[in-house]
């Protein structure tokens, strides 16, 4: 007789603005199906073959189902099987060894996001690397820049819901693919565009929803900055500033007139490689329309202009007074709308501002040049740095050092977990409990596990409370497990009636009823509550000053500008070992004809800092001067191990030291 399969509705977690609300079918002990439901209806019952799939990434060959301590050279993936208590036992041991002998500051905890939910991340683990006294990871690869520009301009407001923008007559898409990430928002565009509305897309690639568009603009990568000024200029020039508004509900904006009168459209199109005309009915488009929402993404964030270029396009809808109608505004993280307080989960003081500070992004160079102390103990956890972090050869390099003490704590043997000392399996989202909020659609949710662990694998949150029992570092105090770190997550968040609800649903709205509108509902929570399109702690920040354009880094030896945006295969590099095919660099047809490549061709692409060596696909889709190679490709996917990231320098962006993953610059020739 066939077993019954058992239904659990629970949420997906990942790195996604959507938080798809899902339905997971396990017959046998192993995940029959997962669909989506309608509990979060901006999902709309539908979901992303990724997640749809997720059964082959708990079940790959590469799942790591029991600790392990390596036995052969780094970086050949030789370990031998051990036992949790002996791992705990020697990872505790070399944490304490490092701290007593070269102090706290010797550990560095490398992650980012994983699941991005609240309980995996910063709750038991920030505990254990605070009472260690160890280095404090800034995580700054993504969406610092982002965060910082409409910080400084809006404070923490929440922007147009996303669902609002089926009501728009202009919806401009700036710097993001919906139909690789956040693909929920596509049948809302789809929805507006039969109503009559128009699309404007902002790419240098010619996207799925940019070959939909009225109008496509393909900047040169870093160049958004002076496209943006170049419309806030025409409209106060052009009479089509809202001096109403902005009188009413802004300071700066005589600063910002004054900076983006110096891009007039022709210096523009010069720079952007757009031209004049287009952008001119750009503005046209924009200035005439609404509502008109501005959804922006994270894409022109990646390069040494990314937060003034932030902050220049998030300055449109208050310069055209796009506010204070359904639809009308802008979106870009939306995780504003359920703000945590994460302390009464740590239950540890934050760390004296004297403790060292590691920015990420240059993890490379960290591990790799003489530093007071020296990192001794690396524990990498809910990321995968050799595949998305800048100087891959760098972080290579740091990986193989005998004297660094690696622990890696991952689901799948990653291609940064074949350096490790010693191997912790983890469970995914469906095999613990989870709570967070995503940063598109603004739900609370709370996903009960679906399936019992593979092999051997913990939760996060389970190890770091284990590993500070071990260091000697618990407290009868201390919030453990997962219905206490719930309830501590909660505390000034949520009243005893939303709690109920979400406990009893999985998922509770940010609102009641119609989404609010932005200067209608709520307001900039900023001292004034007015936007600050001239922010002065931003202007006395950066060496160029805010809106300050900082010229292209391409040489005569490396003309072309390298970009690696998300795709519909991954999510960052999670999922890349399931992508078990070579992926192309893809080249526009005139740059490729100038140096002899056909599509199949084995190419290397190359700057000073290193080589990839692939295979090539001609592209009409993709701007000239610019090749693409996707984010989070994992060392099988090229020919010579090697990836985009290999040729990204450790440069930070112009404020909120982000990382400049765009201005990679580099030359492409057949390869021998």
């Amino acid at each position: 007789m066939a077993e019954t399969a058992l239904s659990t509705v629970t949420a997906c977690p990942l790195d996604c603005p959507d938080a798809c609300s899902l339905e997971v079918q396990v017959e046998g002990g192993h995940i029959a199906k997962i669909d989506g439901t309608r509990t979060n209806p901006y999902t709309a019952g539908f979901i992303c073959s990724k997640v749809r799939h997720f059964a082959d990434h708990m079940d790959c060959d590469e799942r790591l189902l029991e600790p392990a301590r390596r036995v052969g050279p780094k970086g050949k993936a030789e370990f031998e099987t051990i036992g949790w208590d002996e791992a705990l036992d020697l990872v505790a041991a070399e944490l304490k060894s490092a701290r007593d002998r070269f102090g706290g500051e010797s550990i560095l905890p490398l992650s980012y996001g994983g699941s991005n939910g609240w309980l995996t991340q910063d709750t038991t683990d920030a505990r254990l690397w605070r009472r260690l006294g160890a280095s404090h990871l800034l995580r700054n690869v993504c969406a610092v820049p982002t965060g910082v520009a409409s910080q400084g301009l809006y404070g923490k407001m929440v922007g147009t819901d996303l669902a609002d923008y089926v009501h728009c007559d202009l919806i401009v898409i700036w710097g993001t693919n919906p139909s690789a990430t956040g693909i929920h928002f596509v049948p809302v565009v789809q929805a507006a565009l039969k109503r009559g509305a128009k699309l404007v897309v902002v790419d240098p690639i010619r996207t799925p929803l940019a070959k939909k568009a009225d109008l496509h603009l393909a900047p040169h990568p870093g160049t958004d900055l002076p496209l943006a000024l170049a419309v806030v200029s025409w409209l106060f020039e052009n009479g089509r500033a809202d001096l109403e508004f902005l009188e009413q509900h802004t300071t700066g904006s005589d600063e910002l007139r004054r900076r983006a009168g110096v891009w007039t459209l022709e210096r523009a199109a010069e720079v952007t490689g757009i031209d004049a005309a287009a952008i001119e009915a750009f503005a046209r488009l924009y200035a005439d329309a609404s509502p008109a929402g501005l959804r922006c993404g994270w894409g022109l964030e990646r390069n040494r202009n990314g937060t003034s270029a932030v902050a220049a396009v998030l300055s449109l809808p208050a310069v055209a007074g796009k506010f204070g109608v359904r639809g009308g505004g802008y979106t870009m993280s939306n995780s504003r709308a359920w703000t945590p307080d994460i302390e009464p989960a740590v239950n540890q003081p934050v760390a004296d501002d004297a403790v060292r500070r590691v920015n990420m992004n240059v993890v490379g160079r960290v591990l790799t040049t003489p530093q007071d102390p020296p990192v001794q103990c690396l524990f990498v956890y809910n990321c995968n740095p050799l595949a998305t972090l800048p100087e891959q050869q760098r972080v290579r390099a740091g990986l193989e050092r005998e004297d660094l003490f690696t622990v890696v704590f991952e689901q799948v043997l990653t291609d940064t977990a074949r350096y490790a000392d010693v191997l912790l399996p983890a469970t995914t989202f469906l095999e613990h409990r989870e709570l967070g909020a995503s940063y598109g659609a603004t739900p609370l949710t709370d996903g009960p596990a679906v399936i019992a662990p593979r092999g051997s694998a913990r939760n996060n949150y389970e190890v770091f409370e284990e590993l500070c029992r071990r260091c000697g570092l618990e407290r009868a105090d201390d919030p453990n497990g997962a219905e206490e770190l719930v309830e501590a997550l909660q505390k000034g968040l949520l009243d005893p009636t939303q709690a109920r609800t979400l406990r009893r649903d999985g998922l509770l709205s940010s609102f009641r009823g119609e989404a609010p509108i932005p200067f209608v509902d709520h307001f900039p929570p900023t001292p004034d509550g007015k936007v600050h399109l001239f922010p002065e702690e931003l202007e006395e920040a950066s060496s160029v000053g805010i809106y300050g354009y900082l010229e292209d880094p391409a040489t005569a030896e490396y003309p072309l500008a390298l970009i690696s945006p998300a795709t519909s295969r991954t999510i960052s590099s999670t999922f890349g070992q399931l992508v078990r095919r070579q992926v192309p660099v893809q080249i526009h047809p005139d740059d490729a004809s100038k140096r002899g490549i056909a599509t199949g061709d084995r190419v290397r692409v190359f700057n000073a800092l290193g080589e990839v060596i692939c295979e090539a696909s001609i592209d009409v889709n993709l701007v000239r001067g610019t090749l693409c190679l996707p984010k989070g490709l994992w060392s099988h996917n090229t020919l010579n191990g090697a990836s985009s990231n290999s040729l990204v320098p450790d440069d930070l962006t112009d404020l909120g030291d982000g990382a400049c993953f765009n201005d990679a610059r580099v030359e492409i020739e057949p390869a021998s």
